[in-house]
């Protein structure tokens, strides 16, 4: 009784938060301005991915771990079922490899990021992943490509035939079929995730290097410890990504394609399902990971906590702030006279996805209160360059 308890409190626990991390992420992207940028797309579409998987497959999924296997919903919606889980598991796997190059490309060369990443390449890539997954996963199934004598499996069922024919709602799979769709969804993504966080890795060293050179003025020690600090930050980010990405899929694909090679087909045992869910968990760590370890995300997630806290009171506050902002500008000109604030300069941190072998960049502002007569502002960036960073640091 009480590992049921505790095998329900963690079923839904996962169900929860992949749903309520995701709804965040599309929330952040859709309510903040600054997150309306183009290396953000891939990123609301794994949110989309992640959010559809939490929403259409884990309460299955969680209902088949607590009855057993067992299906009582025949065995049309049985593959249907299995067509989706393998759809949305490939669809986010995929967006991962798509993050990995997309985040390449920004720190490689931020100056021709944005020719060549363009809306309309953008809305290919994800049209190209969804396609992907949809062959890999409904085109199969359907017409019985994974099966040992390449029939359609279940679909002998009828509603509540599983519950007197001891049979279970699982993926089946014959030899080549196993080998095909393992490589095609995981190792060979795999493979270029992992050459794309390398290549990643050494243009943030070769930055570093070039940060280093390019200011002399600077004491060699401190020049030495922040260039030091970035580095350690871009190597434990890139772990985080990948190690989290292996930890969570390495087994189950791994367990897959034994299983498949070996052609035994069980009922679903509990080494399986923890691997399963394993995986599943990956699509919890994904809001974390990518959009959470953002300045910006971070900064979106807490206004919309807070306002969720604080109700509508805190948006009348906003609302009256606003009121008084619009006030103070439109008569600041004459409430400035009574005394000058002396000229500002402000320095913004540049990350190392901003920096290429090109040029480097600097980003000052200079300005006066307003009424002062200063100098006008002075604002020199990167053109099309906002925010090119490979993660944040």
């Amino acid at each position: 009784m009480i590992y049921t308890v505790l095998r329900w409190l963690v079923l839904v626990s996962v169900i929860v938060l992949t749903v309520g991390g995701n709804v965040l992420v599309c929330l952040a992207v859709v309510l903040s301005r600054r997150l309306r940028r183009m290396a953000n797309c891939f990123v609301v579409s794994l949110a989309v991915t992640d959010l559809l998987l939490g929403l259409l497959v884990l309460p299955f999924s969680a209902s088949l771990e607590l009855r057993g296997g067992r299906w009582a919903l025949g065995g049309a919606l049985c593959n249907l079922y299995i067509s989706m889980d393998v759809m949305l598991c490939t669809a986010s796997i995929l967006t991962l490899l798509a993050i990995s190059v997309d985040r390449y490309l920004a720190i490689s060369k931020p100056l021709c990021y944005p020719r060549r990443v363009t809306p309309r390449r953008v809305s290919l890539a994800i049209a190209a992943i969804w396609t992907l997954s949809l062959a890999v996963s409904f085109v199969p199934i359907h017409l019985g490509w994974n099966t040992v004598d390449y029939h359609v499996q279940h679909v002998d069922w009828a509603v509540g035939a599983a519950e007197q024919q001891e049979r279970y709602c699982h993926y089946e799979w014959n030899n080549s079929y196993v080998l095909l769709d393992a490589f095609t969804i995981f190792y060979l993504p795999l493979a270029l995730m992992c050459g794309m966080y390398l290549l990643i890795f050494r243009v943030a060293r070769e930055q570093v290097r070039r940060i280093r050179a390019a200011t002399p003025s600077f004491p060699r020690s401190s020049g030495s410890s922040a260039a030091t600090v970035r580095e350690h930050k871009a190597t434990v980010t890139l772990a985080a990504v990948l190690g989290a990405f292996l930890v969570c899929w390495f087994p189950y694909f791994t367990f897959f394609t034994c299983m498949g090679l070996q052609a035994r087909l069980t009922q679903p045992t509990t080494l399986h399902s923890f691997m399963l869910w394993l995986g599943y968990f990956n699509s919890v760590l994904n809001p974390i990971l990518y959009p959470a370890l953002n300045r910006d995300f971070r900064r979106a997630y807490g206004e919309l906590l807070r306002c969720r806290m604080a109700g509508c009171r805190r948006c009348c506050r906003c609302c009256c702030w606003g009121c008084c902002a619009g006030g103070r500008r439109r008569g600041g000109r004459g409430s400035s006279a009574a005394g000058r604030t002396p000229p500002t300069t402000h320095h913004r941190r540049v990350s190392l996805g901003q920096l290429s072998a090109e040029s480097s960049v600097t980003v000052i502002k200079e300005g006066t209160a307003a009424g002062n007569g200063g100098p006008a502002v002075r604002d020199t960036r990167v053109p099309g360059a906002e925010d090119q960073r490979p993660f944040p640091l």
